[in-house]
């Protein structure tokens, strides 16, 4: 194996992760939503969110290796607990909701086949506390890309719609600004990708790794490569979408994660559609229940100060282990208690992601300027180029949730 590959392969992993972890069951429905009523005409806004995506994420990798802290600690320590606390509750607020989208989508991949909703709790439940409370964070981050990898699915399967170049030519040229339910998809697409507890997760998983300033060249690669296959996830669903519903039955909403499956039928068969489309429905929300439970876990734990480690036995850890844990059956009980619209709910919380964008984007490019020293701080027309584009990303997301919304 050539030695420069190496390094890369040893640092490999929290930009894969997270970004997997991005593409997760709310993701995943509402590109198919967006495809399905409106074809093609938010793909340039997942193209264009690529950049974006690794811009932002790559800070969060910046400063967890340069200062040693994870994002709400850092915050804690440049701007106090006060505002340690607005950053951490607005970071639970989307976890909470995150974590009932992916039980949702999990319980509905597994009503596909019959498969009772609380049995498919439970079983995830002791799937997800064994991972966790027996592993180190190497091992856990194995599990979560050998999870992700079932998403690769919805890559192939786009290549066999065969999407027709001037559909995708007229999507793109053809933009309904002034709808607003398309704004609503617009502004869900932007929270759908730049979600809060990203920031959080790799900040802290790049420390848990081992990793340091050492690694910032390969780590960045980590996080480039990851935020490409993202938003090619995304892609491929939004195009699975619009090639067969968004052809049968244009311009009209998805209520079910049964009619989602049933996009991939006309083209794989009814039998061999829905295995594959559980196969990387629930790929997609067991990698993002591992990410976002101990994104949780480690932002209250960087704003009061106990251990938070998975290197830590949970003897040694009991609040890290207790909150990781605790989040996992309230989210799992409240799904099961109350099947809501997951399509409806995917959605609205994708939103709510991108109208608390302007309080993570703003602290993560506060503390850029702030909590970095000089070499590897912001300089000049990058520093302008970061600041406008994180302006831009957080107050066209806020504008469009709100034209959306009213």
């Amino acid at each position: 194996m050539n030695r420069n590959f190496l390094p890369w392969l040893a640092v490999l992993g929290p930009g894969l992760v997270v970004m997997l972890a991005d593409t997760d069951a709310g993701s995943l429905i509402l590109a198919a939503q967006s495809g399905a009523v409106w074809g093609y005409r938010l793909l340039a806004f997942q193209l264009l969110l690529i950049p974006i995506l690794f811009i932002v994420q790559e800070l969060a990798v910046r400063l967890g290796l340069v200062t040693g802290m994870g994002h709400g600690e850092l915050i804690k320590h440049h701007f106090g607990i006060g505002w340690a606390w607005v950053s951490v509750a607005t970071l639970v607020i989307c976890c909470v909701g995150a974590l009932l989208t992916e039980f949702t989508g999990l319980a509905a991949a597994g009503q596909l086949f019959g498969i009772p909703v609380w049995e498919t709790m439970s079983l995830s439940v002791i799937f997800l506390v064994i991972i966790a409370w027996t592993g180190s964070y190497n091992s856990v981050e194995k599990v979560a890309i050998f999870l992700g990898i079932f998403e690769a699915v919805f890559l192939w399967v786009a290549v066999q719609a065969k999407p027709l170049s001037h559909d995708i030519v007229h999507g793109l040229i053809n933009v309904p600004w002034k709808d607003s339910s398309y704004l609503y998809l617009v502004a869900g697409t932007i929270g759908a990708v730049i979600m809060p507890w990203m920031i959080f997760f790799q900040q802290s998983a790049v420390l848990g790794k081992g990793l340091s300033i050492k690694h910032l060249k390969h780590a960045r690669w980590d996080t480039a490569i990851g935020a490409v296959l993202t938003q090619l996830i995304m892609i491929s669903v939004l195009v699975i979408a619009a090639t067969t519903i968004g052809k049968t039955n244009p311009n009209v909403p998805l209520n079910t994660v049964i009619e989602i499956s049933d996009a991939l039928t006309p083209i794989l068969g009814v039998t061999t559609g829905r295995i594959l489309f559980a196969l990387g429905m629930a790929g997609a929300a067991l990698v993002a229940i591992i990410v976002v439970s101990l994104t949780a876990a480690w932002g209250v734990g960087e704003v009061l100060g106990f251990r938070r480690s998975l290197e830590d036995h949970p003897l040694e850890a009991p609040w890290f282990y207790g909150i990781y844990t605790a989040v996992l059956i309230l989210s799992a009980l409240l799904v099961t208690s109350n099947i809501v619209n997951l399509v409806n709910l995917s959605v609205a919380i994708e939103v709510m992601n991108a109208i608390l964008l302007p309080i993570v984007l703003g602290f993560l490019f506060l503390l850029a300027h702030r909590a970095l020293p000089d070499p590897y701080r912001l300089k000049k027309g990058y520093a302008a180029l970061v600041g406008v584009l994180l302006l831009v990303t957080s107050s066209f997301g806020l504008l469009t949730s709100f034209l959306g919304i009213f």
